[in-house]
């Protein structure tokens, strides 16, 4: 049976492009009140303008723990809840290989990747405990699971972090109902894409998954029943590039 999400609490980090943009436009179509999160102003207006329902827009920086801390205290004193917290937030540099690879931006994507995401949960789940029930989706990757030098070694390593951090929510919380899933797809034609070294084409974007699809994954994740915990998804396109790649077909 579907969980009723109507009036009930969604912040969405990195909700102002990509999947978080659709994540929380889904959401907000299923009747949820969402709190959309980013550092960019104009396009959390441009989502806002999207979702169907009431949503409040909070300028968050979720790599500054004292921004994070600030934007929670706010949500929990205006609405006394965070049902869930969809942690969409992410990035990856051009300069990702071993070779070529600045100090500088290795320390940027861990600190988005891996700990932003961590000062989010971790300001979350006091909230979660008083109600003893809570979802959090923590949008990973393909690399999460996989490792790739496409991805590169920042991203991937940050992406096989919160993996494992995703799966120690569900083993320390589990008995005060919060439950937690990593979120594991494979390419998604959102602008992320233009930080890779070599571009693609627009027939290649259009075989990726899109970020609508994840945002009725997100949607899907979250009308599962108090009792269930999905701990992982692994989703890919059907025109798969490293297949296609392995069948000799296509090249990355």
């Amino acid at each position: 049976m579907k969980r009723n999400l109507k009036n009930k609490i969604a912040w969405v980090t990195g909700a102002g492009s990509g999947i978080g943009q659709n994540a929380a436009i889904k959401l907000s179509e299923m009747g949820m009140k969402v709190i959309l999160s980013g550092r960019n102003l104009k396009n959390l207006k441009e989502t806002s303008l999207k979702c169907t329902n009431e949503n409040f827009i909070k300028i968050c920086d979720i790599t500054k723990k004292s921004s994070v801390k600030e934007v929670t205290l706010e949500i929990e004193r205006e609405f006394k809840s965070i049902d869930i917290l969809v942690n969409c937030a992410g990035m990856n540099i051009e300069n990702r290989d071993w070779d070529i690879i600045d100090e500088n931006d290795w320390d940027e994507v861990i600190q988005t990747n891996i700990n932003g995401l961590f000062y989010c949960c971790r300001s979350v789940i006091p909230i979660m405990k008083k109600k003893m029930d809570g979802l959090i989706i923590n949008v990973s990757s393909w690399s999460g699971n996989h490792v790739s030098l496409l991805s590169g070694v920042s991203y991937t390593s940050s992406k096989h972090a919160l993996n494992a951090m995703t799966e120690t929510i569900n083993m320390k919380y589990c008995n005060v109902g919060i439950r937690a899933c990593a979120l594991c797809p494979g390419e998604v034609a959102t602008p992320i894409l233009e930080k890779r070294p070599k571009k693609l084409t627009l027939d290649q974007k259009n075989k990726m998954l899109q970020p609508d699809d994840l945002g009725e994954t997100i949607a899907f994740l979250s009308q599962m029943p108090k009792h269930v915990c999905i701990n992982q998804i692994t989703i890919s396109p059907t025109w798969h590039r490293r297949y296609i790649a392995g069948l000799g077909i296509e090249k990355l």
